[in-house]
């Protein structure tokens, strides 16, 4: 009997410890996305470069870089098929994360061509950066890029309009209206504006469109992001099929 009691009360003492993990781990991934320190980034950032670095030669993917929207775009790969992409997004990045992380995330790979979505993680009901600031920041990271390239094509994804932060989409606006106004200066700088499909008929979010949590894209949302970003790529690289090594497949038989 006592026995008996000892292996229900161990199994239970793990059976807390396998929830509490969890939760310690979202604990820690939450003071991360308050932080305006970009070093707590750092084992995320190496472990992104553990898994890309030679997957590509020079000019042939396109980085997709930015806050967990792109970490959790599980489909990336093949909604951007034939089109290699390199994916590298981290936690709750904000707009001077990715600057602070461009060299080692963006330039070492020498890409065909950057996306980013960034920013929303800077505006937030309980604290947000002003537009003007998130458009410096921006500018900055497309100045560090571009070090190597000056002519790199950079696409930024528009702030969504998130159920979560639905308070404060005035100021994403704003911040997307700055960057746009800006990008048009340069024909290899792009505004993707996403948000109008990620609505409903009332001009609200549509819950669909996310997850739980009211904030990250669920299936259908990322559904939206494919077919739209995908358009975009398509209109200013060409037929993805022109592009070295254009499918992981293809690449996989090269080596």
């Amino acid at each position: 009997m006592k026995r008996g009691l000892k292996i229900i009360a161990a199994l239970l003492g793990v059976l807390v410890l396998c929830l509490c993990w969890p939760a310690w781990q979202f604990y820690q991934e939450i003071q991360k996305v308050h932080s305006e320190d970009a070093l707590v980034w750092g084992e995320a950032v190496s472990a992104l470069e553990s898994k890309t670095q030679g997957l590509y030669r020079a000019g042939e993917a396109v980085v997709f870089i930015g806050s967990s929207s792109i970490r959790m775009w599980s489909t990336l790969a093949d909604d951007m098929s034939p089109l290699p992409v390199i994916q590298h997004g981290f936690g709750g990045a904000k707009l001077n994360d990715i600057v602070h992380y461009s060299d080692r995330l963006v330039n070492a790979y020498q890409p065909r061509a950057v996306v980013v979505f960034a920013g929303t993680n800077d505006i937030q009901p309980s604290a947000s950066k002003a537009p003007e600031v998130l458009l410096a920041s921006y500018q900055e990271f497309v100045s560090r890029v571009r070090s190597d390239q000056p002519s790199l094509p950079i696409f930024y994804i528009g702030i969504t309009p998130s159920p979560l932060r639905w308070s404060v989409w005035p100021i994403a606006q704003s911040t997307n209206q700055l960057i746009e106004n800006w990008s048009e200066r340069d024909p290899n700088l792009h505004f993707i504006d996403t948000s109008g499909a990620l609505m409903d008929n009332t001009a609200e979010p549509n819950m669909e469109n996310y997850i739980f949590d009211g904030l990250h894209l669920s299936a259908r949302g990322y559904g939206v992001w494919r077919d739209i970003i995908r358009a975009h790529l398509s209109d200013e690289l060409g037929d993805f099929s022109a592009a070295p090594g254009f499918s992981l497949e293809l690449r996989g038989n090269q080596m």
